[in-house]
């Protein structure tokens, strides 16, 4: 994006006074009229400043504005007219977020403050956003490796459930996907409170006993309360603690939502969770769906319809014997990896990711590892 400017007007001669005017100081692009500005937002996009006349035809700048907000969040939106009443501030102001509100006739001087505050606010927002990126990736990842060291058969269904809910997602285009991969990897986060016994049990459909099912199921609150600390992170916690909630409202105790008003990534997680469990316990694909459509009142249709129709689309996987010097990321581990003493190092099901490739090297020199095992790598690989 640098620092590149657009200027929309509807009177091309206005927009050749900017160039003459303003080219020497800025990076300065010009469209006749909102249409072609938001096609140039979209297909030469984003710009750090967008400048925009009010009157136009077809679509007010206001307006015009306001498509652009919802296209670039992070791109800063000045206003320039010659109708300075309070109702048109007023609009820009509430639909658009204006950075400026301009009035005509606006002195070169004038124009070319406010574009250097625009550019100096927009610096400041993406360094913002950068930050914040990178504060949460950081923390998903330190979390992530926690449970990975910690937990390995939690970690191992993490790995597999973020896959499923990242296809169902997709074929629901969802628009957001972060949320749910990020809700997904640690949506496991909160086992770290159970015995690994009981984990097995679980991931291999056993009955458990009573105290150890009422354990079980405080792992998503667990979690919550964890994930919610974390600044920005609320969403991704509320996902998080809603994963066992059925759709039609039984599953989360003092809670009233069902159907639609459940999160969408939510209701994505309990489909992915509850398919893998059935897979954990010996069934193939085409059954585990199959009971899962039986279950009345438990999944929303539409993402139970989309994961079938993710699977189905599933590519071709090659099913290889190897060694832990051989392993590749994106590799999907199709049996447990043990120590020599028979000690989990990485579950069934685990995509293979650079930190386990190094971990388990470690292993390998030290303690030493069961070889060989067997993988499914995507013929794509």
């Amino acid at each position: 994006m640098a620092d590149r400017i657009l200027c929309v007007d509807d009177d091309p001669n206005i927009l050749e006074g900017y160039k003459r005017r303003l080219r020497k100081e800025f990076e300065l692009d010009t469209a006749v009229g909102p249409e072609e500005g938001f096609r140039m937002v979209t297909e030469q996009g984003p710009f750090a400043v967008v400048v925009s006349d009010l009157q136009m035809p077809g679509m007010n700048g206001v307006e015009f504005l306001a498509k652009v907000r919802a296209q670039e969040p992070g791109t800063v939106r000045m206003l320039l007219t010659g109708n300075a009443e309070l109702h048109a501030a007023i609009d820009a102001i509430n639909q658009g977020q204006i950075f400026r509100f301009l009035t005509k006739p606006c002195t070169p001087e004038a124009l070319a403050s406010a574009l250097t505050a625009g550019l100096a606010q927009h610096r400041l927002i993406t360094a913002e956003c950068e930050l914040l990126e990178q504060t949460l990736s950081g923390s998903v990842r330190v979390l992530s490796e926690v449970l990975a060291l910690v937990n390995p058969e939690a970690f191992g269904r993490s790995s597999r459930i973020t896959r499923y809910a990242e296809s169902i997602a997709a074929q629901l285009h969802v628009s957001e996907m972060w949320s749910i991969k990020t809700a997904a990897m640690l949506s496991q986060i909160g086992c770290v409170i159970l015995p690994e016994s009981v984990l097995k049990k679980v991931y291999r459909g056993e009955v458990l006993t009573g105290e150890e099912s009422q354990l079980f199921n405080q792992h998503p609150f667990v979690a919550y309360d964890l994930i919610v600390k974390i600044p920005r992170m609320k969403r991704v916690a509320e996902i998080i603690k809603f994963q066992d909630k059925y759709y039609d409202g039984y599953g989360v105790p003092g809670d009233t939502q069902q159907g639609n008003t459940i999160p969408m990534e939510a209701r994505i997680l309990k489909v992915a969770l509850d398919f893998d469990a059935l897979e954990s316990a010996g069934k193939s694909k085409a059954e585990a769906f199959n009971e899962m459509k039986q279950r009345k009142g438990w999944y929303d249709p539409a993402v139970l319809d989309a994961m079938k129709a993710a699977f189905a689309k599933e590519i071709q996987y090659e099913i290889r014997t190897t060694v832990v010097a051989e392993l590749q990321e994106g590799m999907i581990l199709a049996e447990d990896i043990q120590s020599s003493q028979g000690v989990l190092l990485a579950s069934k099901g685990q995509q293979v990711t650079p930190s386990m490739v190094m971990r388990l090297q470690g292993f390998s020199k030290t303690v030493g590892v069961r070889e060989p095992f067997t993988v499914v790598l995507p013929m794509k690989v």
